[in-house]
Order: C-alpha cells, then structure tokens, then sequence
C-alpha cells in the first residue's frame, strides 16, 4: 500500500461553545433557567445585575400584538417620562416614577408573614406517623422488629402488598412465625389512620367499619357487602347487589351512604399535598382588539458586564489575572448573548402560536386549531427542534387561563366536511357531552362516537375511549351513582 498526500473538500457543522449554550439555555424551565442564572453570577465576575435598569429597558418587557388581520406589530414603551398607553400587565406605578415614596411596612403584612413562617413546614409521612404511634405501643420485644419491619412494608396508601412473599421475609430475616406476624400485624391495625395495614381493599373497608359504634346505621349490611358483593359494588349495579344480598331498599341505602363514606386509601392524608406553583413565562391579553405578547419581565432579569472589572483589562497584558479576566469576559458576553437569544426565540414562537390559534383566546378550547411544530417552524424559518426546546416547560398566562406552550399543539383528524379537526378540540366536545349528560344513563364510548358523527367529527370508539382517558374521566359504568 502506497501512501500519499491529498486534498479533499466537504463541509461540517461543528457546535460552538457558545451555540450549545444557546440551545442549553433555550430549553431551560424558567426555575432552571434563574438558577443557571445565579450560577453565573457566583462563578463570573465580569456579570452583574443591572439594578438600575428598568422595566421599560428590559427586553423582557418587549410586547408584540397580533391584530385581527394577523399582523404583527411591536410595542415601544415611552421614555420620555410619561406614562406608555399601553403597559405590561404586572407594571407598577414605581416602573414610571422614580421618586415615589417608600410605603411603610404594616403590622398586618407582619402577622402574615409570621403566621406564613410559622404553618410553613413539612408535614410528617405516612411512615413517620405510624413509627410514633409504634413508640408507645405495648409490643414486646420480640414484637418491635416485627412491627418496625411491617411498617416499612406499608405503602403510600396505607397498604401491605404481597403478604406471602412479606410473611416469607419476616420468617428468613426475623425467625418470626405466621402467628407472631398477624399479632403484630393486629395492633398496626389499630392504629391511625383507620384501616391502615390492611392487605386488601376489602380488609381496609372492613377494618374502618368495625371500628364504628355497634349502633351505626347500616354497619351491618355494610359489612355484608363488604365480605361478599364487593365485585358488584365496584360495577354500581345496585339491582344487582339488591338480588345477591337479599337487602330492602332501607338497609342498602344506609349500607351504600356508609360505604361512600369510608376511604379505600388511608394513607392519602399523608401525602404530599403543597401545591406546585407555576409563573407564566409568557404573557398574552387583549388590548383595543388586539392580541399582546410580552414576556415576564421576572424570568428575564437584566444583567450587564462589570464596568470596573472590565477596565482593569489591558489587551497586550498576558499574566495569569489578565487572562482570568479575559476568559470571563468572554464567556459573559456568550452567556448575555444566549439570554438575548433565547428571549427572542421565545417570544417569536409565543407570537406565532397565538396568531394560529386565535380562535382559541376567542372562543375556548373547541375553536382549536390543528398544529404541529413542523408549521411554527416553517413560519419562523428555524428548525423544528428549535421550537421543540422553545416550547418545552413554558408556560403561557391567557385570558382562558395557564396553559403549557405544547398544548396548543395537537395533531388532526379529518372531518365529514373534508376539513380537519384538532385532537384538543375534541376532547373538549367529549368533555362537554359527558358534562351535560343524564347522571342515571351515562354516554358510552359508542354513544359518545355516535354524537360526534352527527357534530360532523368521524373517530372511532376507541379513539373516543383514549381522549377520555387523557382527560381522566372514568367509563360510563363508573360514572354512573352508587344510588
């Protein structure tokens, strides 16, 4: 084999430092996206806040409007001291004037924050409870391994699966036998929550009854149910459960008012239950007729380079702190840039999803459009996954309420007219039919696929049966009421 030199000619695409902070940065969560943020501050020293900078000079404040006609207009906020006509939806009075004067902090502001600091805490769990109460139970020695391994067999539910398989570990492990086990195991069962340590839903409903007075009404047949029809009580056929238990019509009522009031999950009430608070990134109103987008000024804070540290550098110095300097200044002015970027991308594709569903802000959910990130892209010339990133854990704060920016994306499905529909707008035509049915006769999937039809929307039954599901409404014989 001979070898030699050659020249050979072709093209690559090589990522940047700098673009694959961009596109990092773009696909940010706006709680990701501040703490990358304050990342950057503590490790560079040529970035700084701009304090000084206001509302009405932030990007972020930028406003674009999509009139009638779908065109596209930006708004400029005034400079010249005098209040804009129109203003971003969160701008206060402190944005426009400078010298407004400090409010004083009230007493009752105080006691807010005091209560807040004070009930602000975390809740004990399911386990944490259970293992106080184990403290003062009366076991015996031999008895607390046992319950502190059941209670770590407990589940969020408050439920012991797989008692075999767990009957066989505490043997192995423990040395214990079946019926030092369910003594163990009787006591759990006294403990809070009812019906907590049960290993079945029908032990779970039972445990909460007999723990009832004698004298409760429908305790009995509740029981009775509970032992012996329990399949049928599931399908709420209540003539069903009548002829099988050989109640009267007194004794099943009370016994079906007790049962709906008993919990088949126990340890529900010690999950976590904060609620996930989530900003908008994107702002969208109505102004005189128009459509505006602007983006939240508080996901978007102004950041500037260090005006002092940045005159300390001198280009023909080549010391280890000059080239410090120079490498931070230089990855500050990527960084600034890929924010830059990333708010316009934002706004820009923000901008498009509202021209194309207008007729959502207009009307509601069934006026949905058919969308998919190929049309967003092709309309602001960038590729598809731009607007994949652009989209992914942002959010949008509309008039008809918060919404992820991916779901006003939606595939299609053809209509009788030869038009298209989106999927969202038929969920929302099941989720209005089911609303308005007859509660004793709900609509079946067919049923539901047959008013469809008529409405001029051809799906399948089981394409029905799949939109209702991903709206979490249960099937005709769940909705229908116990009594």
């Amino acid at each position: 084999m001979k070898s030699s030199l050659g020249l050979r000619l072709g093209q690559s695409l090589t990522m940047t430092p700098a673009l694959q902070q961009a596109i990092r940065l773009l696909q940010l969560s706006s709680l990701d996206l501040q703490q990358e943020i304050e990342q950057a501050l503590d490790a560079n020293i040529l970035l700084e806040r701009d304090e000084a900078a206001t509302d009405d000079e932030a990007p972020a404040a930028e406003a674009t409007e999509t009139t009638e006609s779908g065109e596209t207009e930006t708004l400029e906020l005034g400079d010249d001291g005098a209040i804009p006509d129109e203003m971003p939806v969160d701008a206060d009075w402190g944005d426009v004037f400078d010298d407004l004067p400090a409010q004083p902090r009230s007493s009752d502001d105080d006691e807010l924050r005091e209560f807040l600091e004070a009930n602000l805490h975390k809740s004990l769990g399911l386990r944490e409870h259970l293992l106080e109460q184990a403290r003062v139970a009366p076991f015996d020695p031999e008895e607390a391994p046992i319950a502190s391994y059941l209670i770590d067999a407990i589940d969020e539910d408050g439920y012991l699966r797989d008692w075999p398989s767990l009957l066989e570990e505490l043997s192995v492990t423990l040395g214990a036998s079946a019926a030092e086990v369910e003594a163990v195991l009787a006591k759990l069962q006294d403990f809070d929550p009812t019906g907590v340590a049960a290993r079945d839903l029908s032990e779970c409903l039972r445990l909460q009854v007999e723990s009832m007075p004698a004298r409760t009404p429908g305790a009995q047949a509740a029981l009775l149910l509970i032992e012996r029809h329990l399949p049928l009580l599931a399908r709420r056929d209540n003539a069903a459960v009548a002829r099988a238990s050989g109640l009267d019509g007194a004794e099943l009522d009370a016994a079906l008012a007790l049962l709906r009031s008993l919990q088949p999950h126990p340890g529900q009430a010690f999950k976590p239950h904060e609620s996930d608070y989530i900003a908008p990134d994107v702002f969208v109103f109505k102004k005189n007729g128009r459509w505006t987008v602007s983006l939240n000024p508080e996901h978007t804070p102004r950041l500037r380079i260090n005006g002092h540290y940045q005159g300390l550098i001198r280009r023909a110095d080549t010391s280890r702190d000059q080239q410090m300097l120079k490498q931070h200044l230089q990855e500050a002015r990527y960084f600034l840039n890929s924010l830059e970027a990333r708010n316009e991308t934002l706004l820009r594709v923000a901008q498009s999803i509202v021209e194309e569903q207008r007729a959502f802000l207009e009307y509601g959910p069934e006026a949905m459009r058919p969308l998919v990130l190929r049309d967003i892209a092709e309309q602001l010339g960038i590729h598809e996954s731009t607007v994949s990133r652009a989209t992914a854990n942002k959010y949008m704060l509309t008039p008809r309420g918060l919404f992820e920016l991916k779901y006003f994306f939606s595939s299609h499905v053809q209509t009788t007219g030869g038009g298209v529909c989106s999927a969202t707008a038929i969920q929302a035509m099941i989720k209005r039919l089911i609303g308005t049915e007859n509660p004793a006769r709900p609509l079946s999937d067919a049923t539901l696929s047959e008013l469809l039809l008529k409405e001029g929307i051809q799906v399948a039954r089981r394409t029905v049966a799949k939109y209702r599901e991903g709206l979490g409404i249960p099937p005709s014989h769940e909705r229908k009421p116990l009594a």
